[in-house]
């Protein structure tokens, strides 16, 4: 099964917020509560995605491990 696309999803919104969490921790900046609102819906989706392709990304670990025995 091809994943790729939902890989590099996840990936991008790992980055995006792996960007988020290095502004909060080097300048208590939070880009995406100053895109989309203090906790608004819409800032609740985006950390919302960005924790569920954390969890989906998990996988890697295993399909990592396989590429070599195949």
């Amino acid at each position: 099964m091809d994943s790729r696309g939902i890989d590099y999803t996840c990936l991008t919104l790992i980055i995006i917020g792996a960007v988020n969490w290095g502004l909060i921790g080097f300048f208590k900046f939070d880009l995406v509560a100053f895109l989309f609102g203090d906790m608004s819906w819409l800032s609740r989706i985006v950390y919302g995605l960005v924790g569920v392709a954390g969890l989906y990304m998990l996988s890697t670990y295993g399909r990592i491990g396989k590429m070599g025995t195949e």
